[in-house]
């Protein structure tokens, strides 16, 4: 079993080929997207990805846009921006608009997978204590 569904966000063609071969080789289960839109379509089919890398610069519906629609979409899905140098304010901003956590482009790939790890995690956490909760709920009704 895979450690985590992860959705590759980047309109860098050989970024993302280059990153999806990596992670696939450290049990990472990858899903590319090469825009904001797509990313959000993809989402909508596949509703078994815990974590997003999403980079913030991408022509169109960009980084911060996409995280937005993803958060009120999806609000257990963490995610985790990539940024280069001019882009680390924007990054900060993500923070606040709810990611998990950013990194710098290029980034180390041990550190890339540990924070997919951590973030799959705090994903998984947070359902369960939302089962947990509804769980106590039934309950409580039938006494």
């Amino acid at each position: 079993m895979a450690l985590a569904s992860v959705l590759l966000v980047d309109d860098e063609i050989p970024f993302v080929e280059t990153i999806t071969k990596r992670l696939t080789r450290r049990n990472l289960d990858i899903l590319a997207a090469y825009s904001g839109d797509e990313a959000l379509e993809k989402l909508k089919a596949h509703n078994d990805v815990e974590v997003i890398i999403l980079d913030v610069k991408m022509p169109g519906k960009d980084g911060i846009e996409t995280l937005e629609e993803i958060k009120r979409l999806h609000p257990l899905k963490e995610v985790i921006m990539l940024t280069g140098h001019a882009t680390v304010e924007t990054a900060i901003e993500g923070m606040r608009l709810g990611a998990f956590d950013y990194l710098m482009k290029p980034c180390d790939i041990d550190l890339l997978v540990a924070k997919v790890s951590d973030a799959a995690a705090k994903k998984r956490r947070h359902e369960e204590k939302i089962l947990d909760a509804q769980i106590k709920e039934i309950t409580m009704r039938r006494v």
